[in-house]
């Protein structure tokens, strides 16, 4: 988000949020993250834990005083930028015991998806389709080629996750479905988030640390279709069509 392009013009407070890499409070009449959790409460979640780094007091003092009448909002620092995984472990005290969701928060998924979701047995997640990811959304088919590819048995249990896959897994699993990083977890994933080894860029990844639980803790991570588009807000080019696409939305927090 902080690099420069020439696709997008955009206002002078979306230009600040983009450098400051602030994707979450890029504002499109109110910050890009209240539709998001928006849709969270619609699917009827009432808690929710955003974790932040050290710097995003921005963020803190915002959700603090924002009027909310349907979601409680808490916080957990990541002190480095390490991995998802990691980000993932930092909300390991909200979360405690309890079966819990963890998303982006620079995409704004359908609320009848969340609501799905949560009706699974944990741990699950939704496939998305490429149809569904392509229609009526903003996201093109080259980005789709870069997402995280579910290998999914007829069972419906996931037997792979294919993070940025090569050439050849792209042409091996042709049909399969997109992981958008939307997720129902149990407890047991913070041992795989602990355990899980760094992936090539150094960092310790959520989807690895999926498919670690899947080898090494005998986890069957559900899944089931979902036939519908993701917004995605990961570069400066996409806030203009995220924003025709939201922009008149009701907001609800």
């Amino acid at each position: 988000m902080r690099a420069a392009s020439s696709e997008a013009t955009l206002a002078a407070g979306q230009s600040a949020a983009a450098d400051a890499g602030l994707k979450a409070m890029i504002p499109i009449d109110r910050p890009f993250l209240d539709y998001a959790l928006s849709a969270f409460a619609d699917a009827g979640v009432r808690d929710v834990c955003l974790v932040i780094g050290p710097e995003h007091e921005a963020i803190r003092e915002y959700y603090q005083h924002v009027p909310r009448r349907r979601l409680d909002v808490h916080f957990a620092v990541q002190d480095r930028p390490v991995g998802t995984a990691n980000a993932v472990l930092s909300a390991r005290g909200f979360a405690g015991d309890d079966d819990f969701l963890v998303a982006n928060s620079d995409n704004y998924y359908p609320a009848a998806v969340i609501a799905e979701l949560r009706r699974q047995p944990a741990p699950a997640l939704p496939a998305f389709s490429r149809a569904g990811l392509l229609r009526d959304g903003q996201i093109s088919p080259d980005r789709i080629a870069r997402y995280a590819l579910l290998d999914i048995g007829a069972d419906a249990i996931l037997r792979r996750i294919v993070e940025k896959p090569s050439e050849r897994e792209l042409a091996e699993l042709a049909d399969a479905p997109v992981s958008m990083n939307c997720w129902l977890f149990d407890a047991r994933i913070f041992e795989a988030c602990e355990r899980v080894p760094p992936s090539s860029r150094g960092e310790v990844e959520l989807p690895l640390a999926v498919q670690f639980a899947i080898d090494h803790l005998a986890m069957r991570f559900r899944t089931f279709p979902a036939d519908a588009p993701v917004l995605d807000l990961s570069y400066r080019a996409d806030v203009p069509a995220v924003a025709a696409r939201l922009r008149g939305s009701r907001v609800e927090l």
